[in-house]
């Protein structure tokens, strides 16, 4: 096990798991497009800034294209879909499809990064899998049938998968940081487009937290998460780092009730220890590279 890989892909995680309380609190008051293309036109600004600093150089024109795949998973499809799904559905809702993204980066890994997961990979991973969604279920955070706003959070989870495993691969070669700006700054046409249409259309006003939620997304989420989170995929692997988001949907229902108020059972903890044990098994097996 690469222990920087690790350690890089918990930092990620654990940016990322705010991402949904504080969307859910910004979308309350401002407009699902704004917030979803606004933050990726603040995080531009931050790679334009940044990668002028240290004079990064230009990719290539292959890897350009793998970027265009990076941004259309990471910078656009997630932001967008899951601001849209969460109009009208909690955080904790959200939380559930979110525990299929591991699965998911795994499956990407094999198809875009040529990983072959072991067998028991694959069982310590279902394990993990098994184990968030019978918590979660058991919570009761789950209510009702399937909505426009579950196939929004499935849509986010598919591109995120996508991008979360192009952009690991292209880590290796760029660097985290240069990756996901690079990635940024090539959606910058299309996100200040469509950040200054909703502008227009529904002028945003809108109070202290959700402002603050929207800075979190921006150079949080959208930015300063992927530093680590890339470096990591690339390090450590793709697949098998990927299986460290197993903790993120409980660590968001923790962020769910200290934002949201939401209750949070002293089962939780429990299926963090489930967790945090499949996550130890991940770690721990080997995959043959393609």
């Amino acid at each position: 096990m690469d222990a920087a890989g690790f350690v890089l892909g918990a930092l990620g995680v654990l940016a990322f798991s705010m991402s949904l309380p504080a969307t859910r609190v910004a979308v309350h008051e401002l407009d699902p497009w704004f917030v979803a293309f606004g933050r990726a036109v603040g995080a531009g600004l931050l790679a334009w800034a940044y990668l002028r600093a240290t004079r990064a150089p230009r990719p290539t024109a292959h890897q350009w294209r793998r970027l265009s795949v990076v941004a259309l998973g990471v910078v656009v499809g997630f932001p967008l879909f899951t601001s849209l799904a969460l109009t009208s559905q909690t955080a904790a809702h959200g939380a559930v499809v979110v525990c299929l993204l591991p699965a998911m980066t795994a499956v990407f890994a094999v198809l875009r990064a040529g990983e072959r997961p072991s067998p028991r990979f694959w069982a310590a991973a279902g394990a993990g899998l098994l184990a968030v969604l019978t918590f979660i279920g058991a919570s009761g955070a789950v209510r009702g049938g399937l909505s426009w706003a579950d196939l929004y959070l499935l849509l986010a989870i598919v591109l995120c998968g996508l991008g979360y495993a192009e952009g690991g691969v292209l880590a290796r070669e760029l660097g985290g940081a240069r990756t996901i700006c690079w990635a940024l700054l090539l959606s910058l046409p299309v996100t200040v487009a469509v950040t200054l249409a909703a502008a227009v259309a529904d002028p945003p006003r809108a109070g202290g937290h959700a402002w603050l939620s929207f800075a979190y997304l921006t150079v949080v989420s959208m930015f300063l998460g992927f530093f680590a989170w890339y470096a990591g995929l690339a390090r450590g692997g793709i697949a098998r780092v990927g299986q460290i988001q197993l903790a993120q949907p409980v660590l968001t229902l923790l962020w769910s009730a200290l934002l949201l108020s939401e209750t949070v059972t002293p089962a939780a903890l429990l299926a963090a220890l489930v967790v945090l044990a499949c996550v130890v098994l991940t770690q721990r097996t080997r995959a043959a590279a393609r």
